[in-house]
């Protein structure tokens, strides 16, 4: 496995495109786990890296993101024990640090040996992480598609569709307690794509934070995220996301006017 991932790198990449190249290869191989375990039934792939593998997003990511669409078969602790057990025939060594203490539950994977195997790390203890946190309670209303990834393997994926991705994301960007910039890059792919978002999920997923707000609509949902974008320091989204950009300069893009012209 080792020199398969291996290919995947050139002299050309710098040490942080390489180490963004090797978490990818190791996130499409937890997504065959993931396929060959059956979990496709019960569990959707959502959020940015969801974007990346289905619809070439030009920025890496470093968690893997999924929302549960069938509680009945779902076993948190199994899920992990399977994993560690079926990285570990793909030659992987993993330690992995569980969460379940809340409703989103998390498996902090990290990787043993490979950065100095691959010579991205002159430490022998230095490990690579990847994050999957799994939502056991999502917002209702979502709606799931299937879809084939041919990365590395050859495989499917249930997930979000793009109208209840986006209402995700939005939620992602306007709700959630610290602001990552990655977000917004993938604000601006939906604007572009002018994707409509999914608005019975994203009003349900408001209301998981207030209750009280006001519904959105299509009539007044670019007012929604003016309003929104108004209270985003972009100076720190920026700065944020520059390192996941495939395209550095893209950067640029994430300008809160340049934003709100493509709103209008």
């Amino acid at each position: 496995m080792l020199e398969i991932i291996k290919g995947h790198l050139n002299q050309k990449m710098d040490l942080e495109e390489k180490t963004h190249v090797v978490r990818e290869d190791l996130q499409i191989i937890v997504l065959k786990i993931l396929y060959d375990l059956g979990m496709f039934k019960i569990i959707a792939f959502v959020g940015g890296t969801a974007l990346r593998m289905l619809f070439d997003l030009q920025r890496f990511s470093e968690d893997l993101d999924f929302s549960i669409t069938k509680k009945n078969g779902y076993n948190f602790h199994k899920l992990s024990q399977d994993l560690q057990y079926q990285l570990k025939k793909y030659g992987l060594a993993v330690d992995v640090k569980e969460n379940d203490s809340k409703i989103v539950q998390t498996l902090m994977l990290r990787f043993r040996d490979i950065l100095p195997a691959l010579s991205l790390s002159p430490l022998e203890s230095q490990k690579l992480s990847i994050r999957i946190e799994i939502d056991t309670n999502p917002p209702k209303g979502w709606q799931t598609e299937i879809s084939l990834i041919s990365k590395m393997y050859t495989f499917t994926v249930v997930h979000y569709d793009t109208p209840s991705l986006y209402a995700s994301k939005l939620c992602a960007c306007f709700f959630r307690k610290y602001v990552k910039g990655r977000d917004f890059y993938d604000l601006i792919w939906y604007l572009g794509k002018k994707v409509v978002p999914n608005f019975k999920l994203l009003n349900n997923a408001i209301r998981q934070f207030h209750p009280e707000a006001t519904m959105v609509t299509a009539q007044n949902f670019k007012e929604f995220l003016k309003e929104q974008l108004a209270k985003v320091d972009f100076n720190y989204v920026r700065k944020d996301v520059e390192r996941f950009l495939v395209n550095k300069e893209e950067v640029s893009l994430l300008d809160k006017g340049l934003i709100i012209k493509l709103i209008k």
